[in-house]
């Protein structure tokens, strides 16, 4: 498995199928923690770039349908299962309103063919966007407020001889449990050799791990952290997918010969604090 090389398919929900209508976008925001009330028609046109961009890569795009036991929260597709590489493993989320969420996701998979290979279930928690696939053999999972040491164990259990090694990095409190804050809100593979950090949040083990695996780092400033510097999703090596906005960030990649895409993620990531990676759920890379 790689996170970087050629995107041959993925999967994505668009916001027209997610958010519904504007009036759900006006009851439901709150509850689910966004940081203001997104606008339905500006949302659908944003993630019509957004997908254009993808597809321009020559990316297969699946894309999941309107499911009436979801909200807002399923445009961000990457949460909900782990690729591996002969299929898929379902999470547990640990946002308690995207519960229905992985099974919603796991009834079109099913049905379009891919794979499930298991679940995490009971007490175990996994999101997607706290994993990610550091080389064939190895992978690196977050363990914080949506990833529990229990979902863990059941996500190893699960991959067997698929991963030769599974890395736990503990995540930190940072600002508390209602915040959206995944390994993936530090770390972004923009090439096998390469990769975007935040490195003032990083276990010291982790940064020195991808060092020794031979990555060199682009650090993302200070002041473009929190507006998701460090969401970054690679298409296929240094050809990378960002959000506008970090400019810093955009130069330190490109320095590093990357070529930089951006889309404008006002609706559809700033406001729930998800962004290209958080909306992605690539399938298969070449």
């Amino acid at each position: 498995m790689s996170e970087s090389t050629q995107l041959t398919k993925v999967l994505l929900k668009h916001a027209r199928d997610a958010f519904g209508d504007q009036t759900k976008c006006d009851t439901d925001w709150q509850r689910l923690n966004y940081l203001s009330r997104p606008d339905f028609a500006c949302a659908v046109e944003e993630y019509d770039t957004f997908a254009g961009l993808i597809e321009s890569s020559g990316t297969e795009i699946l894309w999941l349908p309107d499911d009436g036991t979801t909200g807002l929260d399923s445009i961000y597709v990457r949460d909900n299962a782990i690729a591996v590489p002969d299929g898929v493993v379902l999470c547990n989320m640990g946002k308690g309103a995207r519960t229905p969420e992985p099974a919603a996701m796991g009834r079109f998979l099913e049905a379009n063919g891919v794979a499930v290979l298991g679940q995490i279930e009971g007490e175990g928690r996994l999101e997607g966007g706290d994993l990610f696939w550091l080389d064939d053999g190895t992978v690196i999972v977050g363990d914080g407020y949506r990833t529990n040491p229990e979902g863990i164990r059941q996500l190893t259990e699960i991959l067997g001889a698929r991963a030769g090694e599974v890395v736990t990095v503990p995540l930190v409190h940072w600002v508390g449990p209602e915040d959206v804050f995944h390994l993936m809100s530090i770390v972004s593979p923009l090439a096998p050799d390469l990769a975007l950090v935040y490195s003032r949040l990083m276990p010291v083990f982790f940064r020195e791990l991808l060092l020794e695996r031979g990555m060199a780092l682009v650090e993302v400033p200070d002041e473009e952290f929190e507006s998701m510097g460090c969401n970054v999703l690679a298409l296929s090596p240094r050809r990378c997918l960002a959000m506008e906005g970090n400019p810093e960030t955009r130069r330190r990649m490109e320095a590093a010969g990357c070529e930089v895409l951006t889309y404008s993620g006002a609706e559809i990531s700033a406001k729930g604090c998800g962004g290209p990676t958080c909306l992605t759920r690539p399938l298969a890379r070449g």
